[in-house]
């Protein structure tokens, strides 16, 4: 059987790393296009060894570019979230790190015109139905890479690209409290009652305290990717959450075919640790809360980037279970992570009974790594 050649990308984009590729190559949406991606990645396989997947949640990402579908975006952007040992490509949410490869790709493929010493890229993404902007520093015509600015989780520094999330407000759901409230209460078997913050900025997400699960919020992702007991524990939380906010209708649907939207996150107040991967004393005061996040089941290495939308904006309404953890937060929010800090500038204000987000904005960076084909079966 002759193999297929597909133009594809390799993008380390924040602290994840992702394929990216142009719709025009692919099959149109449908089975044939999941199955072409699952190929490309080498999925179902756990270590992906016949394809680009890394055989990590972190590095088994897809990014989908497309020409803007309205004149108000410089670009269309679809995420896929490629299962490993799940023949699955999840479409449900998106993902902030990979999202801050977009704006430069598409300078670089010249979807987008250069304009120095920064652009601004308008990305529509179509997971969500939302608009990110992205302020890419551009240098003779291409995205910048080399910069002064470095990010948790990632070697060396690099040029800064701004994400501003803030008209990403009730992305899934439609509200950023999906559940109208800013806690609910769930029934955990083996746990027993237990409240949460359900907030849909960027990408839904349940917030637990750390202290309710027994757990301190200083983790590393050996000690909970290495107990089952907590692994299922979290799980049950998170698929509880799929169900109350509509995004599976029973647990057991929630695991198997939305297993990474919605993220959870376990919290506690701002305190001192070390970086699991250098070994450094992160100072609580270098801090406004510590956080861990669970994506696709597992520990996220560092802090997704939707997921640092969202506890941001969590930490400015009242009453959540990320506001009472990081009350003496500012208008930048610093999240504790396994591997460092990830600081989010947030803007709010009130409007009636509602909340409005004004600006949720990180910075990144990223860097293509190859460029050429893919050859799938």
């Amino acid at each position: 059987m002759e193999q297929k050649m597909i133009r594809c990308t390799v993008m380390r984009a924040g602290t994840s790393k992702g394929i990216f590729l142009h719709e025009n190559d692919l099959p149109a949406e449908g089975e044939a296009r999941e199955q072409t991606l699952l190929k490309i990645f080498g999925s179902p396989d756990v270590r992906q060894i016949d394809g680009l997947g890394g055989a990590d949640p972190l590095t088994s990402k897809v990014a989908i570019i497309a020409p803007p579908a309205s004149p108000d975006v410089d670009v269309n952007y679809t995420f896929g979230q490629v299962g490993i040992t799940q023949p699955l490509v999840d479409f449900s949410g998106n993902c902030g790190n990979i999202s801050s490869g977009v704006g430069p790709f598409a300078i670089d493929e010249g979807l987008v015109k250069a304009v120095a010493p920064v652009t601004t890229v308008r990305i529509y993404n179509t997971n969500t139905g939302k608009i990110l902007v992205a302020e890419v520093q551009v240098k003779d015509g291409k995205a910048a890479v080399d910069g002064e600015y470095s990010i948790a989780g990632v070697p060396g520094a690099g040029a800064k690209i701004m994400m501003d999330f803030a008209g990403t407000a009730g992305a899934v759901t439609g509200k950023m409290l999906p559940t109208g409230n800013v806690k609910d209460v769930f029934n955990i078997e083996g746990l027993g009652k237990i409240e949460v913050s359900i907030v849909d900025v960027a990408n839904p997400m349940v917030f637990v305290r750390a202290s309710d699960l027994g757990l301190t919020g200083l983790e590393t992702p050996a000690e909970i990717d290495g107990s089952r007991k907590n692994l299922d524990l979290l799980e049950s939380i998170r698929a509880k959450a799929a169900v109350r906010i509509g995004m599976a209708e029973t647990e057991e649907e929630a695991t198997q075919k939305s297993p990474a939207f919605p993220m959870l996150a376990f919290v506690g107040p701002a305190q001192d640790y070390r970086d699991y991967i250098s070994g450094r004393v992160i100072r609580g005061e270098d801090v406004d809360l510590v956080a861990r996040l669970m994506f696709m089941q597992v520990m996220h290495k560092t802090y997704a980037g939707t997921g640092t939308t969202c506890t941001g904006a969590a930490a400015k309404i009242p009453g959540t279970i990320v506001n009472e953890a990081a009350c003496k937060a500012g208008h930048l929010v610093r999240i504790g992570h396994p591997a460092g800090v990830i600081e989010i500038e947030v803007a709010s204000e009130k409007q009636g009974d509602q909340i409005v987000l004004k600006r949720a904005a990180f910075g990144r960076t990223a860097r293509r790594i190859m460029s050429g084909h893919v050859y799938i079966r």
